[in-house]
């Protein structure tokens, strides 16, 4: 009988072999044309957006000078203002954007004379943040007008208060003490606001964000006589730097008002 010893054939071990030459190299050609890809790309979108940044700040400016003269009636000219060391004074022209809170705007006639203020507030919607900017006139403490900066509210119902001409006017003439209440229905005081029918939430956020930008804001206003002067412009249009304060989306709200 044949003795096991004597058969010495190597042993086939099968799928331990190591991938032919070949094939390691088509992978790593196609790790390399991927990792250059995606840096190309990324730098391509950082270009853009260095590139799309002045543009897109500008507009912001612009929208917002123009919201200023909305909300503050008459207001032929404007200044940024800001809180420092306890006192509300006249933004450098070269100072950087505020922090959020810490800004405000004066509207002035044609002659430069003080009308009121004009306040950037935001705060939680149903759906995201909601940016907003009222007039505030010091000397009858009232609202005299209120603009939606940015709101992605539900189309239809939430977004109104962005374009809804009866929810807006009753911000032309509003008291704001003790505090802005929203009813529903029809309100009969100088404070009141109504709610806007299948938007509740969103009214509700709005009047919020006031009352909580007013309670920050109106004991550090001074009335028109102590507010500041208009600063000289120099033969140039002044400055204007775009104010967002934080906040975010009500938890759970996704779908509509």
């Amino acid at each position: 009988m044949p003795d096991e010893r004597d058969d010495q054939r190597p042993l086939v071990q099968i799928g331990s072999q190591e991938p032919e030459g070949p094939g390691r190299f088509e992978t790593l050609r196609l790790v390399l044309t991927l990792t250059v890809a995606g840096l190309l790309s990324g730098l391509l979108i950082v270009s853009a957006y260095e590139i799309t940044l002045p543009r897109i700040e500008a507009n912001q400016a612009a929208a917002l000078r123009k919201a200023v003269f909305e909300v503050l009636p008459g207001t032929k000219q404007m200044q940024q203002l800001v809180w420092r060391d306890g006192h509300l004074v006249v933004a450098g022209p070269a100072q950087k954007a505020p922090e959020p809170g810490s800004s405000v705007y004066g509207g002035y006639d044609q002659d430069g004379k003080f009308l009121g203020y004009a306040i950037p507030a935001a705060g939680p919607g149903f759906q995201d943040t909601i940016q907003l900017i009222f007039g505030f006139d010091p000397g009858s403490r009232r609202i005299v007008g209120m603009e939606v900066l940015e709101s992605r509210e539900t189309p239809g119902l939430g977004s109104r208060i962005a374009d809804d001409p009866g929810f807006h006017s009753q911000f032309n003439d509003l008291a704001v003490e003790p505090q802005v209440v929203l009813v529903k229905g029809h309100g009969d005081k100088p404070n009141d606001v109504d709610a806007i029918t299948g938007a509740t939430i969103s009214s509700t956020a709005v009047v919020k964000i006031i009352n909580n930008a007013d309670a920050n804001w109106l004991p550090k206003l001074p009335n028109a006589p102590q507010a500041p002067a208009l600063a000289p412009s120099k033969g140039k249009e002044r400055e204007v730097h775009p104010v967002k304060p934080p906040g975010g989306p009500v938890p759970g709200g996704n779908g509509g008002n």
